[in-house]
């Protein structure tokens, strides 16, 4: 097995110089002050749910002055107020007539609160109705303020549908007719076990245990299955390679990059939507990357390391053992960023090992993160710092707690009304299982991530610099495939599409149905699938999202036939016998089963 190595010293080196520099007293007083600036805000961020007081205050002045002094804007927003009255007492006028009148106002695309029978009939729908209003017109409050800067207009905002949505009538026992209408039937006892769930659920969370029903998907006998072995291992990283079940193979094998935010194995769930079992079965030599569940140990590991000890060092695995052939590179959300920064380096250093790059619901321009902006900003970053600091690693809690906020009426409210209210536990599915299983960021890499990504954009602007030299994603000259999902929270399709303007090579795009995870794991035979695809020629023009979405083919199933498809057009056209699980004589030779042991990591 190969291990990394450093630079050797050379032989004529003193004594004194292995020794550390000493750091002047300046720099050690700079560096305790600094340290108690840091430890005052990390317990700060135990009472605020590791949000930035600062950042919310700030956002709030921003939007209560300028409102302040906007009174056309105030007038607006009265004139606002009394129509929605009007129409609300003209829907309830109608009603007095006729009991099937419509609705007033409509909620919400993927707003399923109110789409029970019963909402339909007072009182219920005159509270429901009541409540969209009042959404609506909050929403005008908060936005197009004038002066008010962007950013802080989008926390002001979802800072006012987070307090909308606690009060909303759904959410209640005694204006919800599904509760009351279950509680009527059951004689309470959905009550009684609803009480039953919520402490189940309290005393798991509070004794670190994972969410009921996971003990359903075990990770290599439920879910991470498909036969392979691990052939590499670092500090970093588990290099698995998967046992071929084709007679012959195309040439160049495939590379996956996950995330390390989560554990590789969304891309192997069970055997039926696992897309590296896909692969294997189309003919592709598949090796994936496993990545290690950092601790405070950890904490100096930097997204440099990461380049290096992940996916160059899996390159270097994969030449070893496939000598002489070129690597389909896939990359996975944060995987995918990455693996972006090492395409770019390699080809500014005339690296030529890649024949091809996947990029999967992954960002390399983050000008327009989307929602999650929203816990991205100087103040929350500088907190967010603090507490990795202390810890060593931002903990999996703290990334679930933000998460679960951007879609907090799918993943708290109706979650809440469904086990609590209603007393009924959602089946675990493996999607829901893996997403339980969750990792940590080491302090210095997230760091890194948030600063020269997120809030400076190196990476587009050409700044990202790789050992003294620029990652340009222009400089990429291989064909690229990539796939944005249309509900994708974490990575916007829109901003996905971004790479257009970034390379002029071959560049697919896809946009398939489906959220950050669920549009990714989107096997062949799944009902209601759809995507679109249109393919940009090298030193083609670049359109705009919106005019590639009304251009693009559009297709029903599944896409990953379509990319199966097009890797294979992007390999040899010979195909060659399955190589062997490793490469003994080059260092590489099996060390344990797939799925390896830092999947299991806790």
């Amino acid at each position: 097995m190969k291990t990394p190595t450093s630079a050797p010293k050379p032989a004529a080196a003193s004594a004194s110089a292995d020794l550390p520099p000493v750091p002047c007293p300046e720099t050690l007083g700079r560096e305790a002050f600094r340290t108690f600036d840091r430890m005052r805000e990390a317990m700060a961020a135990q009472f605020t749910g590791g949000l930035s007081p600062a950042a919310l205050t700030l956002a709030l002045q921003d939007w209560t002055m300028h409102l302040a002094a906007a009174p056309g804007k105030r007038m607006e927003l009265v004139d606002k107020a009394n129509r929605k009255a009007a129409r609300l007492l003209c829907h309830l006028a109608a009603l007095g007539v006729d009991r099937e009148t419509p609705a007033c106002i409509d909620p919400l695309p993927g707003d399923y609160r109110f789409a029970a029978e019963g909402w339909k009939k007072p009182p219920f729908s005159i509270w429901a109705q009541a409540f969209l209003l009042q959404q609506q017109w909050w929403h005008n409050a908060t936005h197009e303020v004038p002066g008010v800067n962007p950013h802080h207009e989008e926390i002001v905002s979802f800072a006012a549908r987070q307090m909308l949505d606690v009060f909303s009538p759904s959410n209640l026992p005694f204006t919800n007719p599904e509760v009351i209408a279950r509680t009527m039937k059951t004689g309470g006892m959905n009550l009684v076990a609803g009480m039953r769930n919520w402490t189940e659920d309290v005393i798991r969370q509070a004794t670190g245990q994972p969410p009921v029903g996971t003990e359903a998907f075990v990770v290599g006998k439920d879910v991470a299955v498909t036969p392979g072995k691990v052939i590499y291992r670092n500090h970093l990283i588990e290099l698995i390679q998967y046992a071929p079940t084709t007679e012959t193979v195309l040439a160049e094998p495939v590379l996956i990059v996950p995330a390390w935010i989560m554990k590789y194995y969304i891309l192997d769930l069970s055997p039926q939507n696992s897309l590296i079992r896909h692969l294997v079965a189309q003919g592709h030599t598949v090796f994936c990357i496993s990545w290690r569940n950092p601790t405070a140990e950890d904490r100096d590991l930097s997204l440099d390391d990461y380049r290096r000890l992940g996916v160059m060092a899996a390159l270097d695995a994969v030449g070893a053992i496939l000598p002489q052939r070129k690597v389909h590179a896939v990359g996975y959300c944060l995987g995918g960023t990455l693996l972006s920064i090492a395409a770019a380096d390699m080809a500014h250093g005339d690296d030529d090992r890649l024949a091809s790059l996947t990029l999967l619901a992954a960002q390399t321009d983050f000008s327009e993160p989307g929602e999650l902006a929203l816990f991205i900003d100087h103040s929350q970053v500088n907190l967010l710092e603090s507490i990795m600091w202390n810890r060593g690693y931002l903990s999996a809690d703290q990334m679930a707690g933000a998460f679960q906020l951007l879609r907090s009426n799918d993943l708290i409210w109706s979650r809440m009304v469904h086990d609590y209210l209603m007393g009924e536990r959602k089946p675990m599915i493996d999607l829901m299982a893996w997403n339980a299983d969750s990792t940590r960021m080491p302090y210095r890499m997230h760091a890194e991530y948030l600063k020269r990504l997120y809030l400076d954009n190196e990476l587009a602007a050409g700044r990202f610099m790789v050992e003294g030299r620029p990652a340009a994603i222009q400089n990429i000259r291989v064909p690229i495939f990539v796939v944005g999902t249309e509900r994708d929270h974490v990575a916007p399709w829109r901003s996905v599409f971004k790479i257009h303007y970034l390379s002029n090579t071959e560049l697919t795009f896809v946009l398939t149905s489906g959220g950050h995870n669920a549009g990714i794991v989107s096997e062949p035979g799944r009902p209601r699938r759809r995507y679109r695809i249109a393919l940009r020629e090298a030193g083609g023009r670049c359109p705009s999202p919106d005019s590639w979405a009304e251009t693009a083919e559009a297709r029903p199933g599944s896409w990953w036939e379509a990319w199966t498809g097009w890797l294979a057009a992007h390999s040899s056209a010979k195909h060659v016998p399955p190589p062997a699980l490793g490469a003994r004589r080059a260092g590489y030779a099996p060390l344990a089963d797939a799925p390896g042991s830092y999947v299991l990591q806790r």
